[in-house]
This record gives structure tokens, sequence and C-alpha cells, in this order.
């Protein structure tokens, strides 16, 4: 009577002496010494009660009851085999499909960059990437239609798990002819009197470029409402006025017949990847995580922040008016 699980080590043993006809021949499939195997055999027979081999000098046969026992451990061992397959399958996600949610300005910038560097054996079939609001953005990761989320700063939804947070610069996008685009670097002055592309309030640019203008006396000529950066640089290039943008979507997406400034002051944009509190990540997942920092590291400005930051401005009043 078997009073515990057999050795898989002893089951492999048998099976391949059984499959090959030899204690050498499997002792050398197997990478171990005959001595070995032949003990092997030995502590199974004794194990299961019963007599698995005719042995005669090297040759050996299989008993009656060895060939009905060989077609059941063929049998487990394979299954076996299946359920490691398996694992792997399970560790790599294949087959299943990835859902990231993203703010415009990640979705189609960081998020791209970050699948890139994925490598082939983790990256699934199927991707999936939502361009939407940060409000709808953290709807999908609360409500785990998404596996990741890529969210603007500040958030108030404490209910978060939150994997890390950067912070790049905005950046003054002009027309390639502008008279400005040899300033090399522009200042709050340089908007004076003139057109500047930015997003309505009370989104946070808005409200810190406002201040910044407000700090140094500053009167533009008028504003042009854009909530998204692509509309903002196609109305720079244009020769609409001069967008205001965070820098990632100009470096992951160039776009011809524009010049791209730093600014003298600083306006961050910041973001967070987040995911489902208390839920377990696919591995696809995790990399993903980890290529999004490093896709994010490769931005020249880029600043890693710790992970409970939040960002909000200070209300001030309006420095200039809507055009």
């Amino acid at each position: 009577m078997i009073d515990s699980y057999l050795d898989t080590r002893q089951l492999e043993a048998f099976v391949a002496v059984i499959s090959i006809g030899s204690m050498t021949g499997a002792a050398k499939a197997l990478g171990k010494s005959q001595p070995v195997i032949s003990r092997l055999i030995q502590d199974l027979e004794k194990d299961i009660g019963f007599t698995l081999l005719h042995r005669n000098g090297p040759r050996i046969s299989p008993t009656a009851q060895g060939i009905a026992f060989f077609s059941k451990v063929e049998l487990l061992l394979g299954g076996l085999r299946t359920i490691s397959q398996s694992c792997r399958h399970i560790e790599t996600a294949a087959g299943r499909a990835m859902e990231i949610t993203a703010v415009p300005e990640l979705a189609a910038s960081l998020a791209p960059l970050a699948l890139a560097r994925l490598p082939e054996p983790l990256f699934p079939n199927e991707v999936h990437i939502r361009s939407t609001s940060c409000e709808n953005v953290i709807a999908a990761v609360l409500a785990r239609t998404a596996d990741i989320g890529l969210v603007t700063l500040p958030v108030d939804h404490a209910g978060l798990e939150t994997h890390w947070i950067g912070e790049v610069s905005h950046v003054a996008v002009l027309r390639h002819d502008d008279p400005l685009v040899h300033a090399g670097l522009l200042t709050p002055q340089h908007l004076a009197g003139r057109s500047v592309i930015a997003p309505p309030r009370p989104h946070p640019l808005r409200v810190e470029l406002e201040q910044s203008m407000g700090a140094e006396s500053v009167e533009i000529g008028g504003i042009l409402n854009s909530n998204s950066a692509y509309t903002s640089i196609a109305m720079a290039r244009a020769g609409l006025g001069i967008a205001i943008v965070e820098s990632t979507s100009i470096r992951a997406l160039p776009i011809k017949d524009i010049a791209v400034l730093p600014l003298s002051f600083h306006i961050p944009f910041r973001w967070a990847v987040v995911t489902a509190p208390g839920h377990p990540l696919h591995t696809n997942v995790l990399q993903l995580i980890n290529a999004l920092e490093q896709a994010a590291f490769a931005l020249p400005d880029f600043r890693k922040l710790d992970a409970t930051t939040q960002h909000r401005p200070e209300k001030s009043e309006p420095a200039f008016e809507e055009a």
C-alpha cells in the first residue's frame, strides 16, 4: 500500500528505462549515473510494493505489473508536462489582451514607447489603448476594465495603487518661421502681446501659466483654448499663436515646421502609473510598468517623484482674458 506521494524522479527513471531498454541508456538520457538510476527504481519498487523489472545480468524487461504500471506513469508524467506548459502560459499571459487606459498626452506618447520595450515573449497578442479623460481613466482602473492607467496629477481618488510618479516640463511650440525661434529660451516677456494657446480654466497648466505671467506683470495678446496637446501644436504650426504643451508629445511624435523652446519658468507636467488596489497583476502588466519607467527616463527632462507626491496649483486671479 502506498502511504505517500510517489517521487517523480523515480517515475522518470522507470519510464526512461522502459522506453530506452537499458539502465545505461536511461542514465545517459537523464544525465545521471547508472547506479543512481538503479537505486531510484529499487526505491520505487519498495514504495509501491511490487517488482517492476525482470533483471538478468545487463538485460532487463518489464514484469506484467511493470507494463501496467508504465501506462499509468506515462499518462501521469504527460499530465505534469502539460501543467508545466500551462504555468509558462500563465506566466507570460500569452493570448491575453492587455488593457491600457491613459490621458491623451500619454496614450499617444509614452504608452507606445513603453510597449516597444516589452520583450517579445511577454508582449500580449492583443493590446487595447484607450485615450480618455483623467476621470474616465480612474473609473476604468477602479472597475478593473483597464489593467493599467496613466493619469495626470492631482488625483483626488485615494483608492488607487500608485506605482510611480513622473514629471517633465512644459515647453513652448512656435511656427518654424516665428521671430522668437532664435530666442533660445522663452521668457514671460516674450509672450507680451502675443496670442497663447493653452487649456481652459481650471486646468492646472492654465492656472500656473497665469501665475507666471502675473508674477512678471506681463499681459499677453489673447488666449486660444485647446484641451488637446496635439490640437495646440497644430494651431501653433498654423501660426495662430504660441502653444504651451507638455514635452512628451513633442519628443514621442515629432511634427514638421515647428520650433520647440524651453521656458524660463517651470510649469511641471506630472502623471502617475496606477492600477486597481489589492489586485494581482499579470507579468506583462508588471513588465509594462517597468517599461513605462524606462521609456520616461529616456526623456531628457524627466524626473521620477515619490509615489505619494500630489500637486495642486494655488488659485489665482487670471492674468489675461479669453480671446
